[in-house]
């Protein structure tokens, strides 16, 4: 294995460390959301916006497939500048950079401030959290120091508790999120096996990721993966909507391609069949194709398990291209580059 390590304010921790944290990190965030508490809105709320960018924003579409059978309103996930029109003040707007300085999210910051919206940060710091003490806007505190993409938890879950206390899911989610992190933990060993297997299958190769309905963001969220950590393009997209378009891509086959699918036990019967077709199908194009299936009680369980496998995938393509899974040279590089505009 090689070892290739972040370094933050002193601190060296290599990217599988940070991975085998995941479980823990799960506890940690649960104790932040505990001390968490937050002011009434003074206006009803009528829509929630989550604004973030790669590893922050992810969080919020996961959180909003979590709670979709549930929330009473409408539940977004902006990831660019500016905000929404529809914006006003009953909208509960939640930034989220781990940062606390992507500038898209700050963008997003500054017009529902003007739009008069009812704002929350979520942040380690940054000028996120110096103007959501300036303007009056409460603002959860992050542990600083880790890649934002290895920070998942963090946001994740403060995005959950945010809308228990605002009454507009149950507490309950908090709950199965504790259960989920003593599972992963029981889980370690096999999940980090699987997740070898996985990498060994897609070394070489596009990874093409299949996923149902209710694990858009985990399929999102295992392509940004292989793409940060790994350097390597994925693909992702959902079924029911690839059976009608994707599907038809397939038919002069591609052994470029290796095809994975998320599956799990909660598919509508007709998304059920329709997996297992399109499974056979694409066999028939290209000789690689493998099947993870999600374990877990309940849908948050199963995401955070396929969480936690692809990123230990994701790792292990790094570790066997013998790259540095944690290197994001060409992003600051972009950075740098908008910053002279």
């Amino acid at each position: 294995m090689i070892a290739y390590a972040y370094i933050c304010n002193r601190k060296i921790i290599s990217m599988d460390k940070l991975i085998k944290a995941f479980p823990q990190q799960i506890l940690e965030s649960l104790e932040i959301a505990a001390k968490a508490k937050f002011s009434t809105p003074k206006n009803p709320i009528h829509q929630v916006v989550i604004c973030g960018m790669g590893g922050s924003g992810i969080g919020g579409k996961i959180a909003s497939q979590w709670v979709i059978d549930e929330i009473p309103v409408p539940i977004i996930l902006h990831s660019d500048y500016g905000i929404p029109h529809f914006v006003n003040a009953n909208s509960l707007v939640v930034c989220s950079s781990y940062s606390g300085n992507t500038e898209e999210t700050l963008s997003s910051l500054e017009e529902a401030h003007q739009k008069g919206a009812h704002i929350i940060g979520v942040c380690s710091g940054g000028k996120l959290m110096e103007f959501c003490k300036t303007n009056g806007y409460q603002c959860v505190a992050l542990p600083g120091g880790n890649p934002p993409r290895a920070a998942l938890a963090y946001s994740l879950i403060q995005l959950v508790n945010i809308l228990a206390q605002h009454q507009l899911i149950s507490p309950n989610h908090l709950d199965n999120i504790r259960q989920a992190s003593s599972f992963l933990l029981s889980e370690q060993n096999q999940i980090e096996a699987e997740g070898k297997e996985i990498a060994s299958f897609l070394l070489g190769k596009v990874g093409v990721i299949y996923a149902g309905p209710f694990y858009e963001g985990v399929a999102v969220r295992a392509r940004q993966q292989f793409n940060e950590n790994s350097k390597t393009l994925a693909i992702c997209h959902v079924i029911p909507e690839m059976n009608h378009n994707e599907l038809l891509g397939w038919e002069g086959g591609d052994d470029r391609f290796a095809v994975l699918f998320l599956n799990s036990s909660d598919l509508d019967p007709r998304n059920a069949a329709r997996f297992a077709f399109t499974k056979t199908f694409v066999s028939g194009k290209t000789s690689f194709v493998k099947e993870a299936f999600a374990k877990g009680n309940n849908r948050i369980e199963r995401s955070l398990y396929l969480i936690h496998l692809v990123d230990w995938a994701s790792f292990y393509i790094a570790d066997l291209k013998q790259i540095d899974a944690v290197d994001i040279t060409v992003i600051e590089a972009l950075k740098k580059e908008l910053a002279a505009i």
